[in-house]
């Protein structure tokens, strides 16, 4: 390990304690998406005290921020990306409290460390992940265009770095019928029920007609108001996901045609309200070899090559524009799932801490090999580039 390495590694150790704290403090003062107001404020405070110069509320998002440091004119623009919302009822399940503090102490002892190498860090707040999304306006506004990598950091049950994720839509499906006494006059009524769960069926029968890395799971959000009333309104919403954005868009469109059909067969009314659309992540190998190479370097545990299954990711939208890569840090046993008690209370757990350490520094071993190496930051977005013309070919040539 080169010897400037083993100092940022080691003043990430000096940073130890102060990290912690700020953890504790977002995971014990949970925020919901676009309501992180405490977190941001303790974040910035941090780095303007570190001479990053701070830019709140970017893209009309009040709970977003850049903090940017620049060592000298040119070189790589490196992006270290973080989230800290909560979840509803859940807090901090996610794990999205370890996110800033790592970002933190690599950003922090990285630019202590940078010397003469030119550069220009960048921590990027991004609010809202579970819900809204901020990634989504922020990447539309052009805010990560000038990066030639954006890095982030993630917990996990085991460590690893995000390999392909799904791209997703959201559906809602609003069914109109007629009420009626259920048992005096149901001739007289039209159950918008009944073309809910004739959707549901349709989607299951469509389920051995479609690509195995498809998902399509939907709850029913409204389904009437008593057992003897003929259900005059009746919602269904659906996450539909795919490898891939073309395939997933024709996927999409034969869902649709099913809700379609069933409103027609039951006679009832469709409104369809498409919502949150995420992009599959693009994949540069090269870059998630050097982080998990670095994830080893700092001494990770439960180290294991990307998952086979995935889910979705605002993140994925920021690796269309520049080459990405996330690496997750085991801080729960292997299989216990996010979104779960065990690990809003692994958070603040001595493993949530060493999480925090070990994720530094192998965000911040991967930027310094990047700036000390301008000929691997090559390769890396030569392979973005390859990557992306083919990901083009892909959909010219989707069939319709």
């Amino acid at each position: 390990m080169h010897n400037e390495k083993l100092k940022i590694f080691s003043t990430i150790e000096d940073l130890r304690e102060e990290l912690i704290s700020i953890n504790n403090f977002i995971h014990d003062n949970p925020e919901l998406g676009n309501k992180e107001f405490k977190a941001v404020e303790l974040i910035t405070e941090t780095l303007s005290k570190h001479e990053f110069e701070i830019e709140k509320g970017v893209v009309g998002l009040p709970t977003a921020f850049v903090a940017t440091y620049k060592n000298r004119i040119g070189g790589p623009v490196i992006g270290l990306l973080c989230e800290y919302d909560a979840l509803e009822k859940l807090g901090h399940a996610c794990g999205h409290n370890l996110q800033a503090p790592s970002v933190l102490g690599a950003a922090i002892a990285l630019k202590k460390h940078l010397g003469d190498n030119p550069a220009t860090i960048k921590v990027i707040g991004t609010p809202a992940e579970e819900t809204t999304s901020g990634k989504i306006p922020m990447t539309k506004a052009g805010l990560f265009d000038d990066l030639d990598v954006a890095l982030m950091m993630h917990g996990g049950d085991r460590t690893t770095v995000d390999g392909k994720s799904l791209a997703v839509n959201n559906l809602e499906f609003i069914f109109k019928g007629k009420s009626a006494h259920a048992a005096v006059a149901p001739e007289k009524g039209i159950s918008a029920l009944d073309g809910v769960l004739m959707t549901f069926n349709g989607i299951e029968y469509l389920r051995e007609h479609v690509r195995d890395d498809v998902r399509m799971h939907g709850i029913i959000s409204e389904g009437g108001i008593a057992p003897n009333i003929v259900p005059e309104r009746a919602v269904a919403k659906f996450s539909i996901r795919a490898a891939d954005r073309p395939y997933l868009d024709e996927v999409v469109e034969r869902v649709c045609n099913v809700a379609k059909g069933s409103a027609l067969a039951t006679g009832t009314e469709i409104i369809i309200n498409k919502g949150k659309s995420l992009e599959s992540k693009l994949n540069v190998q090269q870059l998630n070899d050097i982080l998990l190479d670095n994830a080893n370097q700092a001494g990770a545990k439960q180290i294991t090559p990307p998952r086979s299954k995935t889910g979705s990711t605002d993140f994925s939208i920021v690796t269309q524009r520049v080459p990405g890569a996330c690496i997750r840090v085991a801080f729960v046993p292997l299989g216990v799932s996010n979104h779960t008690k065990e690990w809003e209370v692994a958070g603040t757990s001595k493993n949530g801490h060493e999480a925090i350490i070990e994720g530094a520094k192998a965000l911040s071993g991967t930027s310094y090999d990047l700036i000390k190496n301008p000929e691997k930051l090559k390769k890396v977005r030569e392979e973005f580039e390859m990557v992306k013309e083919s990901q083009h070919s892909m959909k010219q040539n989707v069939s319709i």
